[in-house]
């Protein structure tokens, strides 16, 4: 697939906003909708695991193929079509500059690219997208490869903000660009406090915390000190909800007014939670999710709850 087909099919983030939706059309509320939300397909992490060895890339990724084809023809039958499709980090497995990492991106951007037109792919990126420490040349080749690794956008008069949860965990080999973030989410999140739009939600790879915003530091969760801070960053603003991946298990608490909601794996389970994606339901006064098994998902479509609230019962 050449650079201009992967560009037309989803390669949409750009001057860090994103051009499927007009923020002049979108920045007004026009009733409820709803938006599909998967994370982890990290081609190649089944067989590392499998295999007691997480540290490479894994040299084999066809159930993580054969996954997310299944979790693409969910999203792509589902009626009424979701807003977009967002994809919350790890998209493979294999780590900057290691084996299999150019075989394993190809493969899903093969993948990807069956999704339909009418519904825009989000792409979050994840702590083996730009490594554990990101430097500008791993930041540079995530963003000539999938787009901006952090954006805002408008859709129905919800602002959603796109961020690079590797700045939060680790940025000492590129503080400038961590920087270049630290402002703008500042001019984000003024938008946000100012009250001019319905909601506003993030999205991010690393879970601000897992249950707790007192639990202890963990692999899965960004540090005490640094999660603090962010967290009463966004509740001043009023962000309503954190949504990510990384834990490969569903998880997720309440910290004052902000939900943190953490999604299980399209690919690889690390707990008891089937391969699925979450469906998330905005409506005027509130922001209701629930989590699918793919197979769930195609097969029945949303629930009646889900559908109930779209109607704006």
């Amino acid at each position: 697939m050449s650079a201009a087909e992967v560009g037309g099919v989803f390669h949409r983030a750009r001057g860090r906003t994103l051009d499927a939706f007009s923020a002049e059309k979108e920045r007004e509320w026009k009733g409820p909708f709803y938006f599909i939300q998967g994370a982890d397909p990290q081609f190649g992490l089944m067989k590392a695991w499998s295999t007691g060895d997480c540290a490479r890339g894994g040299d084999e990724w066809e159930q993580e193929i054969r996954l997310t084809e299944q979790a693409v023809r969910a999203v792509n039958k589902l009626n009424p079509k979701p807003k977009f499709f967002v994809l919350c980090g790890d998209l493979v497995h294999a780590m900057p500059g290691t084996p299999w990492r150019k075989e394993q991106t190809e493969d899903l951007q093969r993948v990807l690219k069956d999704v339909d037109r009418e519904i825009p792919l989000v792409l979050v990126s994840g702590n083996h997208d730009i490594g554990n420490v990101p430097t500008a040349e791993s930041i540079a080749e995530f963003c000539q490869t999938w787009g901006d690794d952090y954006f805002s956008f408008w859709v129905g008069g919800v602002l959603f903000l796109v961020l690079n949860s590797q700045f939060f965990y680790d940025a000492s080999k590129c503080p400038a660009l961590k920087q270049a973030q630290d402002q703008w989410l500042g001019e984000q999140l003024s938008i946000a406090g100012e009250r001019r739009c319905q909601h506003a939600i993030v999205f991010q790879h690393i879970p601000l915390f897992l249950q707790s915003i007192d639990e202890d530091d963990d692999y899965f969760n960004l540090a005490k000190s640094v999660r603090q801070e962010v967290a009463d960053k966004f509740i001043k603003a009023g962000i309503k909800a954190v949504f990510s991946g990384h834990y490969h298990r569903n998880a997720g608490g309440t910290y004052q007014n902000l939900d943190m909601v953490v999604s299980s794996a399209i690919g690889c389970q690390l707990g008891r939670d089937t391969h699925g994606l979450r469906a998330v339901v905005v409506t005027a006064e509130r922001i209701a999710h629930r989590y699918y098994g793919i197979d769930e998902l195609s097969e029945k479509g949303l629930g009646e709850e889900l559908l109930e609230l779209l109607k704006g019962k």
